[in-house]
């Protein structure tokens, strides 16, 4: 059976709550989901519990941004558990600069005279897990924006005039926390990094012999082909070849639990994989 191991719910920037999400997967048939929010795990014990009670196996993890050679990099944290430990801890810091940068981006859109109030980004997030989805949504409803994307092209990109930099781990450093509390560091859509697909083996090469645990190889945006050569390529380096649909409910309209666009399968050797990469 499918399985889908990159999610986002309301406890960063997506729309749906952890248990609307596992609703969603044992609807579809998944046999198991990792939830992935940004920098934090506050959704993971409502999360396991509706799994639980809904016979889908759960993973705890979440998605950091890191640096690495060749600018910023996506790493999604698996098997990562609430509580004290040398990641979590860090996630704590790396929730205080998530929140000091929030400031500064509302800051900055006051500067730019637009009338985006920080008050309706905390609202439109909930009260947690603030991050640039939020401040795109009320862009999008005050008409500065036509949709989500624009908003991000116009006002919230990197270079763009209301891009506010925030501090990250470096990439090494986060797969020694992560392996240091018992998790699993895997790249994120790695088709993001600036390395064509040709230099993927050789470009990992050191971030697997530092313990890096897999790549995201099944990913909605990837034709067949290339699924299959970020496949190989993890086989070559020893490592899993993970995937999931990266769902952020309608802030990626079009985008489904477990499906992707329509023709995402993500097959369970995946999470058999990661496990094993975490015995060792």
């Amino acid at each position: 059976m499918p399985v889908d191991l990159h999610l986002h719910s309301t406890f960063s920037d997506g729309t749906d709550s952890p248990a609307a999400i596992v609703e969603a997967a044992r609807r579809i048939g998944l046999s198991a989901i990792a939830l992935t929010d940004h920098d934090n795990l506050d959704g993971i014990s409502e999360g396991r519990t509706a799994a639980e009670a809904a016979g889908v196996r759960f993973v705890a993890g979440t998605e950091l941004s890191v640096v690495w050679d060749t600018g910023a990099m996506h790493m999604l944290v698996y098997f990562l558990e609430p509580g004290p430990g040398p990641l979590q801890d860090r996630l704590v810091w790396l929730q205080q600069a998530r929140a000091s940068r929030n400031e500064q981006i509302a800051d900055r859109l006051a500067q730019l005279g637009l009338d985006v109030r920080f008050a309706e980004v905390v609202e439109e997030a909930g009260g947690h897990g603030i991050g640039r989805p939020h401040f795109a949504a009320v862009l999008v409803r005050k008409g500065y924006a036509v949709d989500m994307a624009d908003a991000f092209d116009r006002y919230l990109a990197a270079g763009r005039p209301g891009y506010i930099s925030r501090e990250r781990l470096d990439a090494h450093e986060a797969i020694s926390l992560a392996r240091a509390s018992g998790a699993a560091p895997v790249i994120a859509h790695p088709h993001t990094l600036g390395v064509a697909a040709e230099d993927y083996r050789s470009a990992f090469v050191e971030l697997a012999e530092a313990g890096l645990a897999g790549i995201e190889a099944y990913y909605p945006e990837y034709p067949s082909q290339l699924r299959a050569h970020l496949a190989e390529v993890c086989a070559h380096l020893g490592i899993a070849a993970t995937g999931g649909s990266d769902y952020h409910g309608t802030y990626k309209p079009g985008l489904a639990v477990g499906t992707g666009y329509g023709d995402l399968v993500v097959p369970d050797d995946a999470l058999n994989d990661l496990a094993a990469a975490v015995a060792r």
